[in-house]
């Protein structure tokens, strides 16, 4: 009987960590997609809009972030505990969010239990995915390698609709 509480536990802390995964890559994908919104919005404006592929100064847009990691945690039965925070690992900015099950790890012969819910941490960041010659000028065409993928921006004759999808210039994971 032990072991059957002990899994119930179990079960419900992988939830938790489930949830938290989901809700933290959700506010990355959010802010990724955020970030080529502002890139196009650079390339347009004819600011140095390489900068935003290095991710300047870690900062990102965070505006949908906490609302993506709200839902993503709702839909797997978990409530997000505050907002998804900002921060940097190994140089990478990310979000890290806290959740809590919505359910609890339910009756077992160890008292207390059948109201005690699972809490989960995660944290995902974004990764630049694209290389251009250093000395690139940001108001001429410039050729990025996206991990193979050659994308020709061109500032003069810009096109936001010929921008990849923002998986391509950017890489979401889960961060350890």
């Amino acid at each position: 009987m032990a072991f059957f509480a002990f899994a119930q536990a179990a079960s419900a802390r992988s939830g938790a960590q489930s949830a938290a995964d989901a809700a933290a890559l959700a506010a990355a994908q959010d802010a990724r997609d955020e970030l080529l919104l502002d890139l196009e919005d650079a390339i347009v404006a004819g600011d140095d809009w390489l900068d935003w592929l290095d991710l300047p100064d870690g900062a990102l847009p965070a505006d949908g972030a906490t609302a993506a990691a709200l839902e993503l945690a709702a839909q797997n039965n978990s409530t997000l505990q505050g907002d998804a925070e900002q921060i940097e690992v190994n140089g990478n900015p990310g979000f890290q969010v806290s959740v809590v099950t919505d359910y609890t790890v339910g009756d077992s012969i160890i008292p207390g239990t059948e109201s005690m819910t699972a809490t989960a941490q995660a944290a995902a960041v974004i990764q630049p995915r694209c290389e251009f010659d250093v000395d690139a000028d940001p108001t001429q065409p410039v050729q990025l390698d996206c991990d193979g993928e050659t994308v020709d921006i061109d500032p003069e004759d810009f096109d936001p609709d010929t921008l990849p999808d923002a998986s391509v210039m950017f890489s979401v994971y889960l961060a350890e």
